[in-house]
């Protein structure tokens, strides 16, 4: 479990036997991020949970499988790239995003980025499988980031970002055109779920 507060960013410092079906790649973490790490504990990179498989002081190694490459925005990054990082949250822990699994639904891409002195508004392209999750003023995870949904369009949606958010993730050098995976908010799915399953069973 994530709560989709990014904790610090990390440098691809390798990637190992890139394939479509398999990689490893080993990440530099930031130094408050590398205490107590354990091989087979979870780190969010870019929103999507991967297990540590070595450990070398802060270089941390990390397999992607087939699934995890195909339907993430980690299959396109080579070294030298860097990931939003966020280490699995513990019972106890203050919930300052909302509820994650880390699992990535789809990915985006940036379509336009509106800029002001203090914030920054990004607006994504709407899959259009995701539409019914997609609501004004809701939760959703990208790149690993819990925000507040803006504005919903037929075929865009954006944030508004702080400049906090701005210099803790990537969406503080983020263009128009980047890939973004997204992980909508499972509360609100299983409520939209619940309701058009009703609506079906009524012939609504």
């Amino acid at each position: 479990m994530f709560t989709g507060i990014v904790q610090g960013m990390g440098q691809i410092i390798e990637v190992a036997e890139p394939a479509a079906d398999f990689r490893t790649h080993v990440v530099e973490l930031p130094p408050e991020m590398a205490d107590n790490l354990q091989i087979g504990a979870s780190v969010a990179h870019n929103g999507c949970c991967l297990t540590i498989t070595q450990i070398n002081g802060r270089r941390v190694s990390f397999d992607l499988m087939r699934e995890t490459l195909a339907k993430t925005n980690l299959g396109r990054l080579k070294t030298g790239d860097w990931v939003n990082l966020e280490r699995a949250a513990k019972f106890g822990d203050e919930i300052g995003g909302h509820v994650m699994s880390g699992h990535v639904m789809a990915v985006t891409h940036i379509t336009r980025i509106e800029d002001t002195a203090l914030n920054r508004t990004v607006w994504f392209a709407l899959p259009e499988a995701l539409k019914p999750y997609i609501l004004t003023k809701g939760f959703v995870g990208l790149d690993g980031c819990s925000l507040t949904i803006g504005e919903v369009g037929d075929s865009e949606f954006n944030v508004h970002l702080i400049p906090e958010t701005l210099q803790r993730t990537l969406f503080g050098s983020r263009k128009a055109g980047d890939e973004i995976n997204i992980e909508i908010d499972p509360q609100t799915q299983a409520v939209v779920d619940t309701v058009m399953r009703v609506m079906a069973q009524q012939g609504r």
